[in-house]
């Protein structure tokens, strides 16, 4: 979405997405992390900055940090004043495009992750709130092109759009990554072996993998490649592997029709009630329970 706005502007946002990327394009802001009342020191965000949030933490964007919130964000990129009048199609200006001025000075290019899967917890749990990039920090020609496509209304272009933020999202992050303390899975990414031990796991969840057999496809002994991988990774490869199988079957519940004994298969389990029983003593819940959107605090009260 591309947002374009002419001063006083402020938007509070409590939408509680996972993850959102606010690309300042033209013009600049300030970041204002936490509820009204309890926030955090302003920061600054300028032309060429890109901006990660880490929900659910409410924050506010406003060109000064003075400026009363006046747009209020919530679920379902859901706009409402702070008299709770809805302004949606208010303040509709195209394609993709929204705000309070189409020639205003500030143009922010902005794409939220309403939902994180399991498998994006490890990532999720890496970040913190609020990471600002700099124009200079990390290869922003893929930005270019993403504002370039952003107004465009051209076929499948809300699958163009998706891959060009997940482009821009996996630039920002390395290059932040890059600066500070990673966590060591990540690090683990750019060995050698356990790398590829790695990327072997994730890539054939099904296959019926043993520390012997990892091993020998990456061409080292079963006492160094464990010993190897759980330095750098932080756990041994049977109990990444149980938990990366667990993620993607959650995922897969919820996001598909496919029957537990089918997703069982899937993620290499040889049955559904194999799987049941590994799912609900690492979530908690059944997987017939998640994919119904139940919480392990919901059933426990429903107790």
């Amino acid at each position: 979405m591309c947002s374009l706005l002419a001063p006083p502007w402020s938007l509070h946002i409590r939408d509680e997405a996972p993850l959102t990327v606010v690309s300042m394009v033209r013009g600049g802001g300030w970041i204002m992390m936490g509820k009204r009342g309890s926030q955090a020191a302003p920061r600054q965000l300028c032309e060429g900055d890109v901006a990660i949030f880490r929900g659910p933490d409410h924050y506010t964007v406003a060109d000064d940090p003075a400026t009363e919130p006046q747009i209020f964000i919530h679920p379902g990129n859901v706009t409402k004043t702070a008299d709770g009048e809805t302004l949606c199609e208010t303040l509709s200006l195209g394609v993709r495009q929204w705000g309070t001025d189409a020639d205003g000075a500030t143009m922010m290019v902005t794409g939220t992750y309403e939902s994180a899967g399991a498998a994006s917890q490890r990532l999720l749990r890496a970040l913190p709130p609020l990471i600002v990039l700099q124009r200079g920090d990390f290869d922003t020609r893929i930005l270019d092109i993403l504002v370039d496509e952003a107004i465009r209304d051209e076929p499948a272009q809300g699958a163009v759009l998706d891959r060009l933020l997940d482009m821009v999202l996996i630039a920002a992050l390395r290059a932040w990554f890059a600066r500070n303390d990673a966590p060591a899975w990540y690090h683990a990414y750019g060995d050698p072996l356990v790398g590829k031990a790695l990327r072997l796991l994730q890539h054939n969840p099904a296959h019926g993998w043993t520390v012997a057999g990892l091993a020998e496809a990456v061409g080292v002994s079963r006492a160094a490649l464990a010993r190897r991988f759980t330095d750098l990774v932080g756990e041994p490869p049977m109990s990444f592997l149980t938990e990366w199988r667990l993620a993607l079957a959650a995922d897969l519940l919820a996001e598909s029709d496919a029957t537990i004994e089918s997703i069982a298969r899937q993620v290499g389990y040889g049955s559904a009630f194999a799987l049941s029983t590994a799912f609900k003593r690492h979530f908690g819940v059944s997987p017939r329970d998640h994919r119904q959107g139940a919480t392990p605090a919901e059933l426990s009260s429903a107790g």
